[in-house]
């Protein structure tokens, strides 16, 4: 299983990896972006399970490149939760609308993250 983090902090990102890494996936991989332009860049050269984006970043925002992943059929299926402070019910509802998975806002704690993840491996058969 290939888990991409993207965000534009290398502390979130840090935490992001942490967390992930406690639930020893076996045969786990997590890879991170600092932007959704590296990102999308990683997803068109390699296979990801699940996406966890950040909304504000420079390039190319999560927003964006939520939208740009939602055009292509090949990531039609994939979970992609966005990890933001962007908290306001019509952000939530613009993610939602653009093709968001699920939505996760700062500060997020360790059980709440663990939660969302065992959601997603399960539906990928890997929990």
């Amino acid at each position: 299983m290939k888990i991409l983090v993207v965000d534009d902090s290398q502390i979130m990102r840090n935490i992001l990896k942490n967390v992930i890494h406690e639930k020893r996936i076996k045969g786990g991989e997590i890879l991170e972006a600092p932007n959704g332009q590296e990102a999308f860049l990683i997803m068109e050269d390699q296979t990801i399970d699940v996406l966890f984006v950040d909304w504000n970043m420079p390039e190319l925002n999560g927003l964006e490149l939520v939208k740009l992943l939602r055009e292509r059929d090949k990531y039609k299926n994939l979970p992609i939760l966005m990890v933001t402070a962007e908290a306001a019910k019509y952000n939530v509802m613009e993610a939602i609308k653009a093709g968001v998975t699920d939505y996760i806002t700062k500060p997020i704690t360790g059980p709440t993250l663990l939660k969302k993840i065992d959601k997603y491996l399960n539906q990928n058969g890997q929990g």
